[in-house]
């Protein structure tokens, strides 16, 4: 029954039904999983046609969409790629899903193609660690397919019904499915701890709901803005530079610098003819107004950044080392402070505090969050917010769903800011330790400051936790692991993706 029909099944009449009772029992996901993809893939063989449907190619171009350890993934009528892009195009057109639409296409051959590519390193991971499959062993689960029973027993008529070749593909399927359902329950076995589903249960119960006010760190007052700039005013000089920058050689830089200087050419003609800048040289080298805090990534050396920033109108810096070569700068302006009466330079110094000094900017609304809470406590949350101008906003009832599992009840993510928070372990720990009608400690979460306020806490239905300890078992688990396997193959360095490349030469609308 292998690929040379070395025997034909015998009458099956053992238990069959207990069997099948037995594996379901011990991976019911993995066990329906397998049965789904072998009934798809039997089905898919059948009556997959002799070329990709509705390309007009026909089986003559080379499909080979990428390899996987030097093992080609290629699309060849009949095959494992063919036989799964044809079950997502039945899925998507059973759920009313436009299949001619060009994203659509697009989105079927490449999970085809990423599905295609998980199915060959895991066959690939099997051999190179020495494991096979019995034949006897993948006789008895092609005994057990649906297309061969009737009255409850292994029909040789039935099975007989195909042809050779057939039968030969389908005991090779047969045979790669039984190696990847032994892959991913080994797989499971190592990874899933036993106490993880109660742990999960736990998480379900108690529910909060709460009350909370937020202070977005964009509201950062301008008091503070132009405070900052007087304590820093190196920082945001303003300065207007030119420049040039040689790529070969220090000797070449000097040389045209010297050229500037005595006259021989200008700084305008010796940007354009010599400069490797492209964003300035065709301005002649101009750089534009700038602040000083800009040049730091340009000029690391902090002496010789200085130096450049103080230089006087019409004067030249001598050539420097930066990334892009070697450099020279000149000075169209003197420099000069900054103008903290000018809107969009006050926005410029916020960017840069946002950027690269943002803890002073938590640490503000932190304490304006602390001074909320404390008065709110004596005096009542409502009033305080109402005083304040804060606006509240209610959440939940939700569990303690770190991390967004979607077995339980989610952040209402309608609430901006509660984006980003389900994530924060700081955010949890506050929000379920914090006592009923109490304001919470200030939390920093995405661009926001939260107080959070439980109002009420009440168990989890025992029904529906129960369920989701179950499906925790039976399915998520499953599914956690399958895309854990998926990206771990599908970002190996073991894969070569030419998908891309091969779907837009044969099945971009242009062509």
């Amino acid at each position: 029954m292998t690929s040379k029909e070395k025997k034909t099944l015998p009458e099956t009449k053992d238990s069959s039904t207990e069997e099948l009772k037995r594996r379901f029992k011990a991976h019911p996901a993995l066990f329906i999983g397998t049965v789904v993809i072998l009934v798809i893939v039997i089905v898919a063989f059948v009556f997959v046609p002799a070329f990709v449907p509705g390309t007009g190619l026909g089986a003559s171009p080379d499909l080979t969409f990428g390899t996987y350890d030097k093992t080609p993934i290629t699309y060849i009528p009949g095959g494992y790629f063919a036989q799964i892009r044809e079950n997502i195009t039945r899925n998507q057109q059973n759920a009313g899903q436009d299949i001619s639409n060009p994203y659509m296409d697009y989105q079927i051959w490449r999970a085809a193609f990423e599905q295609t590519v998980v199915h060959t390193a895991i066959l690939q991971e099997m051999k190179s660690a020495g494991y096979s499959i019995p034949d006897d062993t993948v006789d008895r689960e092609v005994a057990r397919l649906p297309q061969f029973q009737e009255n409850g027993a292994f029909s040789v008529i039935k099975y007989r019904q195909l042809d050779t070749a057939s039968r030969s593909a389908l005991w090779r399927q047969v045979h790669d499915e039984l190696i990847k359902e032994r892959y991913t329950g080994d797989m499971m076995g190592l990874l899933i701890s036993s106490k993880e589903a109660p742990f999960i249960k736990a998480m379900a119960s108690p529910e909060r709901t709460f009350e909370m006010v937020s202070f977005s760190l964009d509201g950062y007052p301008e008091s503070e803005i132009t405070a900052f700039a007087s304590s820093n005013a190196a920082l945001f000089q303003t300065v207007r530079l030119s420049k040039i920058t040689i790529k070969t050689s220090e000797a070449e830089a000097k040389q045209v610098l010297g050229n500037i200087q005595n006259g021989t050419t200008t700084f305008e003609e010796a940007a354009k003819t010599h400069s490797v800048d492209t964003s300035t040289a065709e301005k002649g080298g101009d750089m534009g107004i700038k602040m000083a805090f800009e040049f730091t990534a340009e000029i690391p050396n902090a002496a010789e950044r200085e130096a450049v920033i103080a230089l006087a109108k019409g004067n030249f810096s001598p050539v420097i080392k930066t990334d892009a070569g070697w450099t020279f700068f000149r000075a169209e302006e003197d420099p000069r402070p900054a103008d903290t009466a000018d809107a969009a330079v006050v926005q410029k110094i916020k960017a840069y505090i946002m950027d690269s000094a943002r803890g002073r900017v938590e640490d503000w609304f932190i304490n304006q969050a602390d001074s909320f809470a404390a008065d709110s406590q004596a005096r009542g949350f409502d009033t305080v917010a109402g005083e304040r101008e804060l606006e509240k906003k209610l959440f939940g009832p939700v569990p303690l769903n770190y991390g967004s599992n979607q077995l339980l009840p989610p952040l209402d993510t309608s609430i901006t800011e509660l984006s980003g928070a389900a994530a924060n372990e700081n955010f949890w720990q506050t929000a379920f330790s914090t006592p009923l009608n109490t304001a919470s400690k200030p939390i920093v979460t995405g661009n926001n400051v939260l107080v959070l306020y439980p109002v009420e806490e009440k168990p989890a239905d025992e029904t529906n936790a129960g369920y989701i300890e179950t499906a925790y078992s039976s399915y998520w688990l499953s599914y956690i692991m399958e895309q854990k396997i998926s990206r771990h193959f599908i970002t190996s360095d073991k894969l070569k993706d030419d998908f891309f490349t091969v779907y837009f030469k044969y099945f971009s609308p242009a062509n």
